[in-house]
């Protein structure tokens, strides 16, 4: 049952990341079908991460009340079938309407998907998070693969995009069957008042918002970065984010490892060092050869921290997982649309190595925040220190007093 939710977890984040993937690798398939110019593709992407940030900003109720196991068995599937429709839209306007709610059906299915892996890590009582973090790496590869074999094959954005959606939609449906219930709340939550959520979350919540966006730089930034100032080739230039990519996968792969043996608060703060070391790499790097391999490195370190976060968030308000995680979502998402605007802006200004340079600070701004972000009772607190269950077990649910991790100083 266990192993079922987080196979069936992972395999969600893997079905989102291909959606995103497609969605990245045939934008010029997208602006080739419609005529439009590079601002017009701007707007496309922006009612998208402002459909999904909308949808966020209200989940926080709907979580607490319904919890993740139905929401996102509802919200994967429609998710698809959005898709399809920005596949089939025959205008300009009606692609805009079409991507606005793709984008909301989008972030509800990625808070929703993030508080069901919340739900499975808590069962497990060791860390996942990463792991399950690294099947949207592997979704979002294996959709730009995806869509560069289409393009090859002649296909246009309308096919490509409804293939995908076509076959996300079963696949959503049957991976329903496999979520857990969220961890029942504590008996005491108290009056009929609507309880506020704690500081803690806000302050996971404000890590979040750096990390996504330092990640949302990079990746909208690094090709233009590594062509523009550094004169690459725009093959050469294509590589960065890739290589960025495949190094968040590496990292995932091995960050709940890593996690459980060094503890939470180091290596929120090994990451913020390592990110902000990498990044000054890059924006150093005399030649493009060299800053590609600085964003592979950036990759390596930064990549536990938005899975770490939302791991946080699961146990910050015991009473009410779901609701936390989307509180932290939402805030990490702000983050991501904010984080490429700054860059531009600063570019503009000065030069993209400046604005780019950016994500030196934000990395820095991780390893001091690290210190003050509250534990609680985080998994993989000393995890290493004890057998991981292999089945749900009463702690799982908030029943043994001695699962609760003890909390590491920094």
């Amino acid at each position: 049952m266990l192993l079922r939710a987080r196979v069936g977890t992972f395999l969600t984040f893997a079905l989102a990341g291909l959606l995103t993937g497609v969605w990245v690798a045939r934008m010029p398939a997208l602006a080739e079908k419609f005529g439009t110019s590079e601002g017009e593709v701007g707007i496309v992407v922006l009612v998208w991460g402002l459909g999904a940030i909308v949808t966020m900003q209200g989940l926080r109720a709907v979580m607490a009340r319904f919890g993740s196991r139905p929401v996102l068995a509802l919200a994967l599937p429609l998710t698809a079938v959005a898709y399809a429709l920005v596949a089939v839209a025959p205008t300009y306007g009606l692609l805009l309407a079409a991507v606005a709610l793709f984008g909301m059906t989008f972030g509800i299915t990625d808070i929703a998907m993030n508080a069901q892996g919340s739900a499975v890590e808590q069962a497990y009582r060791r860390p996942i998070m990463s792991g399950m973090h690294a099947g949207w790496c592997v979704g979002a590869m294996s959709g730009g693969l995806f869509g560069v074999a289409t393009a090859a094959a002649g296909l246009g954005f309308t096919e490509t995009v409804l293939v995908a959606a076509v076959l996300t939609l079963p696949a959503g449906l049957a991976l329903g069957r496999t979520y857990l219930a969220d961890p029942p709340a504590p008996a005491a939550a108290g009056s009929g008042k609507r309880a506020r959520m704690p500081v803690a979350v806000y302050l996971i919540g404000a890590l979040a918002f750096i990390a996504f966006m330092t990640e949302g730089s990079i990746a909208d930034w690094s090709g233009l970065l590594l062509h523009e100032e550094m004169g690459a080739t725009q093959a050469l230039a294509a590589l960065g984010y890739p290589m960025f990519e495949l190094a968040m996968l590496i990292g995932r792969l091995a960050g709940d490892r890593v996690r459980a043996r060094v503890g939470t608060r180091r290596l929120l703060t090994g990451a913020g060092i390592g990110t902000a070391l990498a990044m000054t790499l890059v924006v150093l790097a005399p030649t493009a050869p060299v800053a590609v391999a600085g964003f592979f490195l950036t990759g390596l370190v930064v990549c536990t921290v938005v899975p770490t976060t939302i791991s946080l968030a699961g146990t910050a308000a015991p009473d009410r997982p779901a609701a936390a995680v989307a509180q932290v979502g939402a805030m990490g998402y702000g983050g991501l649309l904010l984080g490429p605007v700054v860059v531009g802006f600063l570019g503009d200004a000065t030069s993209l190595r400046v604005g780019v340079g950016v994500t030196v600070a934000l990395a820095l701004l991780i390893a001091v925040g690290a210190r003050y972000v509250p534990l609680g009772g985080a998994v993989g607190e000393r995890a290493a220190a004890r057998p991981a269950s292999p089945e749900p077990v009463p702690a799982a649910t908030g029943g043994d007093p001695e699962s609760e991790p003890a909390t590491v100083a920094a």
